[in-house]
């Protein structure tokens, strides 16, 4: 932890603690409902984990409701667009698939705001500079996705996750949850043309 920013990331953690435990309060009910819901539309396991990388690449389990079938190659269901359905695109429109991610945020895996976490398959692909976003926890919301989200190609997004690395603040923090709210609301950058779920980073040399 940079001593530069140690007083910051530590009241940060706390805030992070606090706030995270009162949403699980808070949205229970909605939890609980998506749950039941998940269930019947798609069936089990109603939440998707998968091991992502958090601060200083350490891996975690990130929580998520599941959205997508199972692969079921015998039923010709294997490719991404083929596992999405309508009832997950709708949950991933309004990002309630990602509420069961609070928790992630309350066990201290990852922070309400920071770079978002993605595929441990990424990190020998990084520069060192975009490794760099690694230097804090992954978070629920982060300035990528309040500027353009999976609208942004990767070396935008990279550059915006080391720009928060960098200029973290509380005054920050607050300016993204508040334009984080309003991505929301408009559903703005959920998905990237022609891909479901989002274009793969393959390395810097697909990066323009």
């Amino acid at each position: 932890m940079s001593s530069q920013f140690g007083t910051f990331d530590s009241s940060k953690r706390a805030f992070d603690v606090v706030l995270s435990a009162a949403m699980l309060v808070v949205l229970a009910p909605v939890i609980a409902a998506l749950c039941v819901a998940v269930r019947l539309k798609l069936g089990r396991p109603v939440f998707f984990r998968q091991e992502r990388p958090g601060l200083n690449g350490r891996a975690f389990n990130l929580i998520k409701f599941r959205t997508m079938l199972i692969p079921n190659p015998e039923k010709g269901i294997e490719s991404n667009e083929q596992r999405m359905t309508k009832f997950g695109l709708i949950l991933r429109s309004w990002s309630l698939d990602e509420l069961p991610s609070i928790w992630n945020v309350l066990v201290g895996e990852m922070s309400l705001v920071g770079p978002r976490p993605l595929l441990p398959s990424y990190l020998p692909l990084y520069t060192a500079e975009q490794a760099r976003r690694h230097e804090v926890r992954p978070g629920l919301t982060g300035l990528a996705q309040v500027n353009g989200r999976n609208d942004l190609d990767w070396d935008k997004r990279f550059k915006l996750d080391v720009e928060y690395v960098d200029n973290r603040s509380w005054a920050l923090d607050i300016r993204i949850m508040a334009l984080t709210v309003r991505k929301v609301l408009r559903r703005e950058g959920v998905v990237t043309a022609g891909h479901v779920v989002g274009a793969p980073f393959t390395g810097p040399k697909d990066v323009t």
